[in-house]
């Protein structure tokens, strides 16, 4: 048969990369491929820093049969970023949601991370989100050796999603350097902390690892890292925008406030290789990662014009919306808002692989995940005094409609409130808020502490032959088994003030916090989730009366056997090498779920009936990747495939709520549409989301660093999900003594709409990936050093009902411009992308849809290793200095029928930090 022989520059590449490659299983097939009387001709010359991580990570992506992005760290533990996703962002077709003032949502090829297979060392990884996707910036950048981001997939690759699969691979210890490394990190925020009791400073300590013992036939690597991250946020939300009397817009209400937070975070990450012969390889690797972010949200809640009840006049409409005017006669809820967010991590793997000879070989890999979160989210109101009360100030000011929301000033004729008066401002709910389980002015605040476990266990073995058949070279049969199961706890609270009726002095405060950015002066800040949790507060369970307690809190599990079969090719058609393979999964899914329904009862006290559902079914995923090198160093790649992605688990809950909501109208009216009956309902028996998918790519690789890539694909949505309206009969759920008007009759139908998720959508997403990696030195030697990596990314795509895909952006760009020479290392990194539909909390921190504008974000780093200082006593220093955020871009969210209506502001200031490392 043919051999596919590399060039001297394929072979110095695949030799540099393949020694950073975590994971045997991939770098034994690589090497493999190479020619081993020319590859000892070659020799390998260690690059480090920004080349030598762009060298590593253009090997691995020339020598894969698939189209994958790479990134490579520069050196052990050392990606640019302070997290993963910082660094995926700057990728061809991968777009990162910056949320809270963090990088940790990624999109890749318009598809989220719900629709993004991940995976640690080729398992599936579990994230510590509220679904399947994986929150990246979670994963600190010292665990990470490699990233492969595979656009398109292969047999043997089980975690997969439509938009691609993500791997993170970690340091091989026996096939790695030995090494002591140390960092350490100062962090500020550009914003002063507008809350009293945060700080603005962090810090981030890491310490890796890595050495081999017994005679070089065990390695270990150890990673432990811990961090703190401040972040400072001013932000505006509104409550909506109202139709007034002449068919305008005007914004209805908001919640503004002044957050700060701090992110902690404590990973440990251990990797075990022992390789006692030519034939037995062990591997273990453990991750921990000890997650916690706390954060206080204080500002002002109020009602405006038309849904707040407040006199108002406007002074300016344009094109329907009322850009200014002015109001009064609103009672304003002082808001002291804390959120704390605990959550742990721990994945365990160990893989086993054995040499049954010179071609066959076997692998058996298990791994277990664990993931535990928990969230309080607390509301604590005061104001002037406790709804119904005669006499407290009212609140009155001007407004004008800006590009971030809303900025207030004084009233033209009445006076405001000072929100910073201890003697004025009182611990009570300055609006009637309740239920009528507590009394409706009795509501003083309210928590939301919702409680997830998730738990991954699989198990896989694969037999792997390299054999001379045709133009057969290889061939692998596998079996992956895998049981997942995830359960969310809604539960909240109202809390009452021990002084209720009464109102009193709030007993804590701290100062004040800034709300300049509104226009108004401030607020008074106290430890509201000091006082909860010292049992200030009355709590009553709202699942008493919430339909949306019991109605979210479900249990959801999976079964997954996946057999697969992966044949690889390569020859020679008249000088044009070609290599590939062609592969196929058969999966068979055993799906069920546990949860309630739930529907109020003649008290108006909420019954909970336990429910269950679930659903089996097999699919077919066949895929073939070629790959043609037409002239030296210059490749077209194709793929064809049927991918998926796994049904959301909010989703596939079984819970269903039933909802009578009543006027004299709707009461009366036979119309189920215009009727009182109403509900909601997940849908267990979900199928995957389905596409079939096109690839086609030239990439020409014209230096050991530098290439230019183009890609064009398209992804026929054959199966996603919509929301969708089942006319449904109430009869079941319906009380004579409760669902009935106030004249005692009876509604006049029994029909109604309820809410659910079904299969059957249909769509497209296209798209063009055009990318390059230039040193500049071919173009004049006087730029040695110099270099850039550029890439834009442009898509299409929509569904058959006229919706989005979410995370889709038509176009996104990235930009890196670096300098690295005797020991000087200076980059700028820019990304922008345009808007986007994303999710954001909603009420009892429900997920619900909304746009994000996009936003531009840039990033600096200027560093200098002393290793080229020729100062001895300093080797193996490095000193940093990194900017994130660079302009401050703000993240701004509006409705999809007028930009101009901002239902979300939020700008956080830079971060900056100076880092020193160390290299034993």
């Amino acid at each position: 048969m043919l051999h596919f022989k590399p060039s001297k520059m394929t072979l110095a590449l695949l030799s540099s990369g393949l020694m950073a490659l975590s994971t045997a299983s991939f770098a034994a097939e690589e090497a493999n491929a190479a020619d081993k009387n020319a590859e000892d001709e070659v020799e390998v010359i260690q690059v480090t820093g920004i080349r030598g991580s762009l060298q590593r990570a253009q090997a691995i992506k020339m020598s894969s049969n698939s189209i994958v992005e790479v990134l490579s760290a520069e050196d052990i533990g050392k990606l640019p970023d302070t997290s993963v996703a910082e660094s995926l962002a700057r990728l061809p077709g991968v777009t990162g949601e910056r949320r809270n003032g963090r990088t940790s949502g990624l999109s890749v090829r318009g598809f989220n991370e719900n629709y993004v297979g991940t995976s640690l060392n080729g398992r599936e990884l579990l994230g510590m989100g509220d679904n399947r996707g994986v929150e990246f910036d979670l994963y600190p950048t010292e665990i990470v050796s490699n990233i492969v981001v595979y656009k398109t997939p292969e047999a043997g690759l089980i975690s997969q999603g439509i938009g691609g699969t993500i791997d993170l691979q970690t340091v091989s210890p026996l096939n790695s350097d030995a090494s002591m490394t140390v960092n350490a990190v100062y962090e500020q925020n550009e914003k002063d902390s507008a809350n009293p009791d945060y700080d603005n400073n962090g810090h981030r300590l890491s310490f890796n690892f890595v050495d081999q013992f017994m005679d070089d036939t065990l390695g270990l690597a150890l990673v432990v890292s811990s961090q703190e991250t401040p972040r400072q946020e001013e932000n505006f939300r509104a409550w909506g925008y109202a139709d007034t009397p002449d068919g305008d817009k005007v914004l209805g209400g908001h919640d503004s406030f002044a957050r700060s937070a701090m992110m902690e975070r404590d990973s440990v990450a251990a990797i075990v290789e022992y390789q006692p012969n030519d034939q037995l390889t062990v591997k273990f690797d453990a991750l921990y990662i000890d997650f916690e972010e706390s954060d206080v949200r204080r500002g002002l809640e109020e009602g405006g014009p038309e849904w707040g009840g407040a006199n108002y006049s406007a002074t300016s409409i344009e094109d329907g919306l009322v850009t200014s005017g002015y109001w009064d006669g609103f009672h304003s809820v002082v808001r002291n808002d804390a959120r704390t967010q605990e959550s742990e991590l721990t994945t365990f793997g160990l893989n086993v692989e054995y040499a049954l000879d010179d071609n066959w070989s076997t692998v058996l890999d298990l791994s277990m995940g664990d993931v535990d979160k928990s969230i309080i989210d607390l509301e604590s109101y005061s104001g002037t005094g406790r709804a119904g009360v005669d006499g407290r100030p009212a609140a009155a000011r001007s407004w004008e409609m800006t590009s971030t929301g809303v900025m207030y000033s004084a009233h033209p004729t009445l006076p405001g409130v000072d929100y910073t008066d201890e003697s004025l401002i009182r611990l009570a709910g300055p609006q009637s808020w309740g239920a009528p389980v507590i009394g409706s002015d009795a509501q003083d605040g309210f928590v939301n502490r919702p409680e997830f476990e998730e738990e991954l266990d699989s198990v896989r073995f694969e037999v792997n032959g390299v054999v001379e058949y045709s133009i057969i070279s290889g061939i692998s049969l596998g079996v992956n088994y895998s049981e997942r199961t995830k359960s969310k706890i809604n539960e909240g609270d109202y809390l009452t003030s021990p002084e209720y009726p009464g109102d009193g002095a709030i007993p804590n405060v701290l100062g004040v916090a800034d709300l300049s950015f509104v226009g108004i002066d401030g607020v008074l800040a106290y430890d509201s989730l000091g006082l909860y949790q010292s049992g200030y507060y009355t709590a009553t369970e709202a699942s008493l009366v919430q339909t949306d307690r019991l109605g979210d809190t479900y249990t959801v599990s999976e079964d997954m056997l996946t057999l697969y079969a992966k044949v690889d090719f390569e020859a020679d058609f008249a000088g044009i090498y070609m290599t590939g393979n062609f592969g196929i999964q058969y999966i068979d899914v055993d799906q069920s779920s546990t949860g309630f329904s739930t529907v109020e009862n003649a008290e108006a006290y909420v019954v909970a009936t336990p429910v269950s559902n679930g659903a089996s079914y097999s699919d077919v995923l066949p895929t073939l990747n070629l790959n043609f090198e037409i002239a030296e160093n210059q490749f077209i790649r194709t793929g064809l495939s049927k991918v998926q992605s796994r049904p959301r688990m909010d989703d596939m809950r079984p819970n269903a709520r039933a909802t009578f909501a009543y006027n004299d109208n709707n009461i009366q009216s036979s119309d189920p549409e215009n009727g009182p009956w109403t509900g909601s309902a997940g849908n267990p028996t979900l199928k995957p989301l389905e596409a079939n998918q096109f690839d086609i790519s030239y990439e020409n690789y014209f230096a050991e660093d530098g290439y230019f890539a183009a890609t064009f694909f398209y992804k026929d949505l054959t199966n996603w999900h919509r929301d969708t309206s089942a006319l449904t009969d109430f009869s079941d759920v319906y009380i004579p003594e409760i669902h009935q008007d106030s004249n005692g009759d009876a509604p006049a139908t029994l029909m109604g709409f309820v809410d659910t998720t079904e299969d059957g959508l249909e769509g497209f997403v296209r798209g063009y990936e055009l990318q390059a990696s230039l040193p500049l030195r071919i173009m004049h030697d006087s730029l040695e050093g110099f270099g850039l990596v550029v890439s834009g990314t442009f898509l299409d795509g929509e569904l058959d009902d006229g919706g989005k895909v979410p995370g889709l952006s038509e176009e996104s760009y990235s930009l890196t411009a670096y300098y690295e020479r005797n020991g000087f290392e200076f980059r700028i990194a820019g990304t922008k992308r345009d808007n986007f539909l994303t999710e954001t909390r909603g009420t009892s921190l429900s997920l619900v849809s909304t746009e994000d504008l996009g936003a531009e974000i840039w990033d600096a780093q200027i560093s200098y290793d002393f290793d080229e200082s020729g100062i001895e006593s300093l080797k193996g220093l490095r000193v940093s200095f990194q900017a994130q955020n660079l302009t401050d871009e703000d993240t701004i969210q509006a409705e999809s029928t007028d930009a101009r209506q901002i239902t979300s502001y939020q700008s956080f200031g830079a971060n900056y930090s100076l880092g020193l490392n160390y290299k034993f």
